[in-house]
């Protein structure tokens, strides 16, 4: 018996060394519709297998939908599993992300002898279905990756006993500086839907004169016809209380789209007074977007305005270092748990000698 357990031990070491260990992302099925958060995902299991690891994305149900339709075949051809029917093998060397939208799943695999990671890319969501009184590490996830520096500050004034990363989040350079000029288009992208309507309702009933203004609603799009759609418009319209970082305003700032933004509840660290048009009060969007279309008409927007939001966004499309950076992460993550075997593998020959 323990002669096996030392085989066990000594073939996980192994894996860990060769990167041939698992890396499970668990992502939510958003039925085909494009989702930043479930992008991240995406773009960090692609880089750790361009980077020679072995990473899988892992979802609840058969008939999960995919992201085909709005990622492209690069994505659709990563390795895929479905936990449904209960077949998913986790072994001790390999590691499972969950998001932290996804707390009830803690509990379901906190026996379970994996590395185990956070991805919290929400810190408004991370309370959501976590047992009052109960932390991540209570279910042994003692590693978080986040979106940025302000929401690692956030988290960890909360959890306590983790530790955390960030890896901010990779926008693809289709997103890139429009060559023609705008039409008098307005891009609109809210968390619910119900606020979309509501802006473009209103601009049309307070401002009945920009009638003839176009309001586009960016839900459902692929990303060429989301990028397409943004270099068409003058202005972006952003509201998301809860997000820690605003993949949409970059896409927007990215594509020389200036955005009129409600500042969510924690405010990104890429935000700042010159890059956009930023508003504290939903109320006053219609008001704020109603004069900026005249400042646009009399072409009387600075042009400063156009050169900060393409240079405050363009670190976003850097692969390489989004690269570098989730590899190195990871690498830590492995060199850490190899660690642990390494000297659990020394206890036992020691015991059998």
């Amino acid at each position: 018996m323990e002669n096996d357990l030392l085989i066990k031990v000594e073939s996980s070491i192994q894996k860990l060394k060769e990167k041939s260990c698992k890396i499970f992302f668990l992502v939510q099925d958003t039925k085909g519709n494009a989702k930043g958060s479930i992008r991240q995902t995406y773009e960090i299991c692609k880089s750790l297998n361009d980077n020679g690891f072995n990473a899988i994305i892992i979802y609840e149900s058969n008939d999960y939908v995919g992201v085909k339709d709005w990622m492209g075949e690069d994505y659709v051809n990563l390795p895929h599993e479905s936990i449904e029917n209960q077949n998913l093998k986790i072994s001790p060397e390999d590691f499972i992300v969950i998001p932290e939208i996804f707390g009830h799943v803690l509990e379901q695999i906190a026996d379970m002898s994996c590395g185990k990671i956070i991805s919290c890319q929400a810190y408004d969501n991370m309370m959501e279905t976590l047992q009052p009184g109960l932390s991540w590490s209570d279910y042994g996830f003692l590693k978080c990756i986040t979106t940025s520096e302000e929401q690692k500050t956030q988290i960890e004034s909360v959890m306590k006993n983790v530790t955390f990363d960030v890896i901010e989040p990779y926008i693809s350079p289709i997103f890139s500086e429009k060559e023609k000029p705008s039409k008098p288009i307005v891009s609109i992208h809210t968390r619910d839907q119900r606020d979309t309507m509501k802006i473009i309702k209103t601009f049309y009933l307070k401002y009945p004169q920009y009638r003839w203004v176009t309001f586009r609603d960016m839900r459902g799009l692929n990303q060429e016809e989301f990028s397409e759609y943004l270099k068409d418009s003058f202005v972006s319209v952003w509201v998301d209380d809860v997000s820690g970082f605003g993949t949409y305003p970059i896409e927007s700032m990215m594509c020389g789209t200036p955005v009129i933004g409600k500042i969510p509840n924690l405010k990104p660290g890429w935000m700042t007074e010159n890059n956009g048009i930023w508003v504290d009060s939903f109320n006053s969007m219609v008001d704020v977007l109603a004069e900026f279309l005249q400042n646009w008409l009399e072409d009387n927007i600075n042009e400063d305005l156009y050169e900060i939001i393409v240079n405050d966004s363009r670190k976003f499309s850097d692969y390489e270092s989004f690269s570098t950076n989730t590899k190195n992460i990871f690498e830590k993550y492995i060199n850490l748990r190899l660690q642990t075997f390494e000297e659990q593998y020394k206890r036992l020959k020691e015991e059998n000698e």
